[in-house]
């Protein structure tokens, strides 16, 4: 049994712009490439993601903004402090309403990835 401590101040946090713009991610544990991890990931205000989905189920707690997920047609808006589960491929979109950055904490259970739905 291999104990083990993981603590990463906010002011620690490394920042990394994502392919799509307005999108960060800050790595706290894990390898997004190669496996599961834990990470931040910030929509810019205003950004809107179009439906897609991840290979992984993934776990997921606002911290900052005001999100707004849409699955199966259904708008959920989550406050600072909500929390949402997506599994099995769920397909989903989401914007960030308001002046405030969207952040989200994220338990990703394999490599992360972001796969855009075919259009019907």
């Amino acid at each position: 049994d291999m104990a083990a401590a993981v603590a990463t101040p906010r002011a620690d946090l490394k920042w990394v712009e994502g392919a799509i713009p307005g999108v960060k991610t800050a790595v706290v544990q894990g390898d997004t490439a190669t496996g599961a991890s834990h990470f931040y990931l910030s929509y810019a205000p205003g950004l809107v993601t179009p439906v897609h989905h991840h290979s992984p189920d993934h776990y997921v707690t606002t911290v900052s903004g005001s999100l707004v997920l849409v699955v199966d047609g259904k708008e959920h808006r989550l406050a600072p402090g909500s929390y949402f589960g997506l599994t099995g491929k769920a397909r989903h979109a989401a914007r960030c309403e308001g002046s405030e950055a969207c952040v989200m904490f994220i338990d990703a259970r394999g490599p992360w990835d972001v796969v855009p739905e075919k259009k019907p």
